[in-house]
C-alpha cells in the first residue's frame, strides 16, 4: 500500500477511534472496583452498597440530592478504637503527669493525686465529678493553638499501649474506605462524638479525611482575649456542652441543620441510640450502621449491659455490622514515624501510658 498525506491521515484517524473505543470499553472495568476491600463480601456490604446506590442514582425512587447527604459517625469505638480505653484518655494521663512535673504540690490534690497513684477507690467514689475536674485541668487554661499543639505532640510521641501502634493508626480500615466511598458519591461526612472537639479537629482531616469544621463534639468554654498584643482564643477549665446520648442530635441540628442520611455508631455505652434514632426518623431513606465489637482476636471484645443498643437495632431496623464477620481487615498498615506537626516535638515520658483501672468503673 502506497503511503500518501490522505493515507496517513485516515490511518492515524482510525487508530485515534481504536484508542478512544478501548478506552470507553475499560472505563465500566475500572468502575467495578471494589470500594470497600477490607469488607467481606456479604449482606452488610451489599445493604451498604445497595443503599448508596439507590440514593444517589438520579430516577431512583429513594434517590437523594447532594446537598442532603448527610452521613455522621461516631469516633471513639466507631472510626478507632476505643479500648483498653478511649484514646483521648491517654492524652488526659499524659497531661496530668507533665503538669505535675511541673507543679509537684497536684501530687497530693485530687483528683491528679488519684490519677498518679491508680487509685481506683477514689473514682468509684467521686465518678463523672473526678473525671470532668480532670478534663477541664488538662483542656483548659491555654490558647486553642497551644492545646493543638500539645494534642499533635502527643499524637507525634505516643502509641497505643495494647495495640502498640501510633494512635491514629488505630483508625479501622472498613471505615476508612466507607468514608471515602461515601464522599465520592457525594456524602458530607461528619464526625459526630462525645470526645472533645478541638482533640478532634488536630487529627480528623488527616486521619479520615473529615474536615475541622465538620466535627462536633463536647466543648470548653472558650473567650476572646488580647495576650502579648495579640488576640486569640482562650480555652476556659470549664464545659460548654456534651456530646453524648440525646445530645448528639442536638448537636447535629445546631451544626448541619439536618438528619443525617447515614449514622454510624457502635455498641458500648448507649451512646449512640439517640443519633440513630433521629436519622432513622428523617423524611426519606436513611441507614443506620451499628458497630458490634466481637472479635477479641484481632482487636476487642465487649459488650453492653442488657445489650441495649443491639436490641434497639433489632427493634428499630438499624444495620449490625460484626467486626469477626464483616471485616477482612480490622487495621491498615503501620504508617512510617512521619511527624504530624511542622515542628520536632519534645519527648513525653511514657511512664503517664500506663493503663489505669479507674475509668473501666467509670464508663
Amino acid at each position: 500500500m502506497r503511503f500518501t498525506p490522505v493515507t496517513t491521515f485516515m490511518a492515524m484517524a482510525k487508530l485515534l477511534l481504536l484508542l478512544a473505543l478501548a478506552g470507553c470499553q475499560s472505563a465500566p472495568l475500572q468502575a467495578q472496583k471494589d470500594p470497600l476491600p477490607s469488607w467481606n463480601d456479604g449482606p452488610t456490604k451489599q445493604t451498604i452498597l445497595g443503599f448508596v446506590r439507590r440514593v444517589t442514582t438520579e430516577g431512583s425512587a429513594d434517590f437523594v440530592p447532594i446537598a442532603d447527604r448527610i452521613a455522621t459517625f461516631d469516633n471513639d469505638g466507631t472510626l478507632w478504637a476505643e479500648k483498653p480505653l478511649p484514646n483521648e484518655v491517654y492524652f488526659v494521663f499524659a497531661r496530668v503527669h507533665e503538669m505535675a512535673a511541673r507543679d509537684p504540690s497536684l501530687r497530693e490534690k485530687q483528683p491528679f493525686k488519684a490519677v498518679l497513684e491508680n487509685d481506683v477507690a477514689y473514682f468509684q467514689q467521686h465518678g463523672a465529678k473526678a473525671i470532668v475536674e480532670l478534663l477541664v485541668a488538662t483542656h483548659g487554661n491555654l490558647t486553642q493553638e497551644q492545646f493543638a499543639a500539645e494534642v499533635r505532640r502527643f499524637l507525634d510521641t505516643q502509641h497505643h499501649p495494647k495495640l502498640n501502634r501510633p494512635f491514629t493508626a488505630t483508625a479501622y480500615a472498613p471505615m476508612l474506605e466507607l468514608l471515602a466511598y461515601l464522599r465520592a458519591n457525594g456524602f458530607q461526612t461528619w464526625l459526630c462524638s462525645g470526645g472533645t472537639i478541638d482533640f478532634m479537629r488536630v487529627f480528623s482531616y488527616q486521619t479520615y479525611g473529615i474536615r475541622p469544621d465538620q466535627v462536633i463534639g463536647t466543648e470548653l468554654k472558650r473567650e476572646s482575649k488580647v495576650i502579648d498584643g495579640r488576640r486569640v482564643i482562650w480555652r476556659l477549665p470549664a464545659v460548654e456542652s456534651i456530646n453524648d446520648k440525646e445530645t448528639k442530635p442536638v448537636g447535629i441540628d445546631l451544626h448541619i441543620g439536618k438528619r443525617p442520611v447515614i449514622a454510624g455508631g457502635n455498641v458500648l455505652s448507649e451512646g449512640d441510640i439517640a443519633m440513630m434514632e433521629y436519622s432513622k426518623g428523617r423524611q426519606g431513606p436513611s441507614l443506620q450502621l451499628l458497630i458490634d465489637h466481637d472479635d477479641a482476636e484481632r482487636e476487642f471484645a465487649y459488650q453492653e449491659k442488657d445489650n441495649v443498643s443491639l436490641n434497639a437495632a433489632r427493634q428499630q431496623g438499624f444495620t449490625v455490622v460484626s467486626v469477626k464477620r464483616d471485616w477482612r481487615n480490622v487495621f491498615g498498615a503501620q504508617p512510617g514515624a512521619k511527624q504530624t506537626s511542622s515542628v520536632e516535638p519534645a519527648p513525653m515520658d511514657r511512664r503517664s501510658m500506663a493503663v489505669p483501672q479507674f475509668l473501666q468503673v467509670a464508663r
